[in-house]
């Protein structure tokens, strides 16, 4: 998967989970990878199913059904160090890094499962936290694929 600079995004802050699945969205649509009704499917999937991964991190992305709304394979990452909550007042899931994707067919399904691999190891995570430039995300993450 290559990583485009334009669509990595530090040192972001958000009010709610909401808000974060739409700002990724809206990376998303801007740089031609979905169109816009994609990112109303983005939160939909999070209604059905939380798009929190553990270790600190939240994959965003669309239902089945909006598969029809991908152009191209995309994938943002946005780094959030407050972190926002993907969980409840009560279970707080707080996520410092967000992968927003898009797959054409099943390619999100091979995207979720390196990245998972990848963040498995909390360490990974930190890294991506404490990025401080595009250019450190996108080496980081080359060694996903």
């Amino acid at each position: 998967m290559e990583f485009q600079k334009e669509l990595i995004k530090l040192n972001q802050s958000f009010a709610n989970k909401e808000e974060a699945i739409r700002f990724c969205g809206n990376l998303l649509v801007e740089g031609g990878y979905v169109e816009p009704a994609y990112v109303d499917a983005m939160i939909q999937r999070d209604k059905e199913l939380s798009v929190y991964m553990g270790n600190f991190i939240a994959i965003p992305h669309g239902t089945d059904a909006a598969k029809k709304n991908v152009l191209k394979s995309g994938i943002t990452v946005v780094q959030v160090p407050d972190g926002v909550n993907f969980g409840t007042e009560e279970n707080p899931q707080v996520a410092t890094v967000l992968f927003g994707i898009a797959g054409i067919g099943d390619e999100h399904l091979q995207i979720i499962q390196n990245i998972s691999i990848f963040c498995a190891d909390v360490d990974n995570v930190v890294k991506l936290a404490d990025a401080q430039t595009s250019d450190d995300i996108v080496k980081l993450l080359s060694s996903v694929d």
